[in-house]
């Protein structure tokens, strides 16, 4: 059996091994609700043998959103249709994830195929973002966001609590809180963007205030009995890489004394100018394992891993406990069935459905094989 295809067991929920379909944003809500496409997109993924699949980032609150289309579950209509996606990716065998998250200055945004810049002042679809302080991310986001309040940050961690509690209802198993990628939390710890004077900005402490606190609340109302992950940006590629790097894992170790079950290690995005090395196959493991052996707690990770070799090796070699694969999954859903294919097992339909698996097994024709 292959390290990648083992099972992987987190608090009380067991996924059926070491694949995760990491949020992808679809942009195809309205007001928050789901659509149509959601159902089948999720339910497509689900059926394709990951072990976990992690819905989109959901707003929290409407100015929380990335773009007006995003997903959300800052009100009990929002509930519904995720208990349907809830239900569909658990049927198919699969946990099913959420992310709950707020964009802060990068919210009010285009979706991508219509731009994916700030929405223009004036335009009745956008909204006013807001942020630790008054500082604009630049190029195609320059719009400066208002500098919250304490009143907005206690509305916003109060809006974390609320989505939790409505992810719960609508059947999620597993909760990711979204602190990477510039969004709100991150803009929070980064100096970059938070240049406050109170008890939220100027030093680490104070910078790490917002996430922990946020996320304690959250470890109030989501089971203990539930994973409770995050997604954050531990590295800026802004040429103080060991600096923000050892600050981030000191932070992941108060979160995860605060209650964090796992984290998902990304970048910051914080800042556009930035050299992140993209053509470099699987360029985070390292540093994933450094978070896991440093912060002593399980870790996931995505970006130029999806290879079935290079992510078999990632959880083999223990850099990680979970390998996030998206786009390949867009591209063919049933990808999981190709990496056990490519590694080599011996009954790769297994990792299916057994409604697949039944059928892959027994009809396979002439001259074919069930693998095929």
């Amino acid at each position: 059996m292959a390290a990648l295809f083992t099972p992987f067991t987190l608090k009380n929920v067991t996924l059926r091994n070491r694949i995760a379909v990491p949020p992808m944003c679809q942009y195809s809500a309205i007001d928050g609700v789901v659509s149509d496409w959601h159902l089948s997109h999720y339910q497509s993924i689900a059926r394709g043998g990951a072990g976990l699949v992690i819905v989109e980032a959901t707003a929290v609150s409407p100015e929380g959103r990335i773009t007006p289309n995003c997903t959300g579950l800052w009100n009990d209509t929002q509930v519904k249709g995720m208990a349907q996606i809830a239900a569909g990716i658990k049927a198919a065998g699969a946990v099913p994830g959420i992310q709950i998250a707020h964009a802060g200055r990068k919210a009010s945004a285009n979706v991508p195929w219509e731009g994916d810049e700030h929405i223009a002042e004036g335009d009745a679809k956008g909204w006013q973002p807001i942020a630790p302080s008054a500082i604009a991310f630049g190029q195609g986001l320059p719009r400066v966001p208002t500098e919250m309040t304490l009143e907005d940050i206690a509305r916003v961690k109060n809006d974390f609590v609320a989505a939790a509690r409505r992810a719960l209802e609508a059947g999620f198993e597993w909760l990711e809180l979204h602190f990477a990628h510039g969004y709100l939390a991150q803009s929070f710890f980064s100096a970059y963007s938070n240049q406050r004077t109170d008890a939220y900005g100027g030093n680490f402490d104070n910078r790490a205030r917002f996430l922990l606190e946020t996320l304690a609340a959250v470890r109030q109302v989501w089971p203990e009995q539930l994973p409770l992950t995050a997604r954050f940006g531990v590295i800026e590629y802004d040429g103080k890489d060991e600096e923000t790097i050892s600050e981030s894992i000191e932070l992941i170790r108060q979160m995860h004394a605060c209650g964090l079950d796992m984290l998902s290690v990304s970048v910051n995005f914080v800042i556009p100018e930035v050299q992140i090395p993209w053509g470099t196959e699987a360029f985070l493991a390292p540093i994933a394992e450094r978070v896991r052996r440093e912060a002593g707690l399980p870790v996931a990770s995505s970006w130029s891993m999806d290879d079935p070799h290079t992510a078999e090796r990632l959880i083999a070699e223990q850099h990680m406990d979970l390998v996030m694969i998206g786009r390949a999954h867009l591209a063919n859903p049933h990808y999981p069935l190709q990496m056990a294919q490519a590694l080599g097992l011996e009954n790769p339909t297994s990792i299916l459905p057994t409604q697949y698996a039944h059928w892959l097994s027994r009809y396979k024709g002439p001259g074919k094989t069930a693998a095929q």
